[in-house]
């Protein structure tokens, strides 16, 4: 493999913001051609994205970094929660097939605009921050005015939410656009599976189900969960969710959705999402051998798609996974690690994430560069 080829990937923890990417760059050693960079800190340092910026492009010379906050983040081999820590990824990528984007500063039309390459495909890699009430009406639009495929993750923080897209930012959508150049291969890992048949509301307001299939919707849910949970529906909290199938899809996709609240008077069920009458709706539950048995048939169906080794890998996975869902010792990454060997890998543990031109939860979406 040349120089031209390789992405090389640091990991550290540190008392100070200065101290982790120093660690980093001290172990990264990037190539003399390295022209794209990506990086993602913990929320200790989420507000420290400008220095960090700054102090990366003085140190490596790569003037494209692109990178978020989060409470966990993860790299080749391991996973950091709860400890301030920095990771780092750099390579080469051949010029005029990317280019960073900002909506601080820039309208979706101006990126779709600029976008590299000629018309699609392109492939979009998104950062968003979550206190942005238009994400969800903002994504698929991104998705369509570029004519590409996006995947990434919302900033989760407890303090700053800061994002580099080519420059430190935040406040809205940014990340890095790919030309049809620069090959890519993508899954998504769903946590949840689900616990009966697909239903359909009937009567709906706002985000609460009033009847499925013309029965109170309470009812429906009590008959899917069971007659044990039924008798006491506290315990269905973080591992009964409701879930949305993908309108068109003939995979079987779903977007898992909290259960908000359960009126037991009235006999309805409050989601995380808008609904409507003749909308479907199923209930999942979400568990640790299901997230697992998922990941590894997510990476199998992956590597039989590829022909070759990739280059390096993204990850963006819910932040109740991890080691919430997968137990200690860097266990999701591992499987991983498992499927594709020694890659380069770097990502975070996300508020919600992105697969295409839907934002999802509970899942883990991996994209290999090629």
């Amino acid at each position: 493999m040349t120089a031209s080829e390789s992405f090389r990937v640091a990991h550290a923890t540190g008392d100070s913001w200065k101290a982790a990417i120093d660690g980093c760059l001290a172990k990264l050693a990037p190539s003399a051609d390295a022209n794209i960079g990506f990086v993602y800190i913990t929320d200790q340092f989420g507000s420290d994205f400008p220095a960090v910026i700054e102090r990366l492009t003085a140190k490596t010379g790569i003037e494209t970094w692109i990178g978020s906050t989060g409470i966990g983040i993860c790299a080749s081999g391991r996973e950091y929660f709860d400890e301030p820590a920095a990771a780092l990824l750099a390579g080469y990528l051949p010029e005029g097939s990317f280019r960073p984007f900002d909506t601080v500063s820039e309208s979706i039309e101006a990126i779709a605009h600029a976008a590299p390459g000629k018309a699609g495909p392109r492939f979009g890699l998104v950062h968003c921050d979550p206190r942005n009430g238009r994400l969800f009406e903002q994504i698929p639009v991104l998705a369509k005015a570029v004519e590409g495929f996006l995947v990434g993750g919302l900033v989760s923080s407890r303090g700053g939410h800061g994002q580099a897209a080519g420059r430190a930012t935040e406040g809205g959508i940014s990340g890095l656009l790919l030309s049809g150049e620069v090959a890519v291969a993508t899954a998504l890992s769903q946590g949840c599976t689900p616990i009966g048949p697909v239903h359909t509301i009937t009567a709906a307001e706002g985000n609460v189900a009033i009847r499925i299939d013309d029965r109170p919707a309470l009812d429906v849910f009590k008959s899917d969960i069971g007659e044990i949970l039924a008798r006491d529906l506290r315990r269905v909290a973080g591992y009964i969710f409701a879930a949305l199938p993908v309108e068109g899809d003939d995979r079987g996709d779903y977007l898992v959705r909290n259960l908000m609240g359960l009126d037991a008077q009235q006999g309805l069920i409050a989601v995380g999402d808008r609904l409507r009458a003749g909308q479907r709706i199923l209930f999942c539950r979400r568990d640790q051998a299901t997230a697992v048995e998922d990941l590894k048939r997510m990476t199998g169906d992956l590597k039989r798609r590829i022909n070759t080794q990739p280059r390096a890998a993204l990850y963006f996975s819910c932040v109740a996974r991890g080691p919430n869902m997968f137990g200690p010792g860097s266990a999701e990454v591992a499987l991983i690690e498992e499927r594709f060997g020694a890659v380069p890998l770097i990502g975070f543990f996300c508020n919600g994430e992105i697969s295409n031109s839907r934002l999802y939860t509970y899942t883990g979406v991996l994209a290999l560069l090629l």
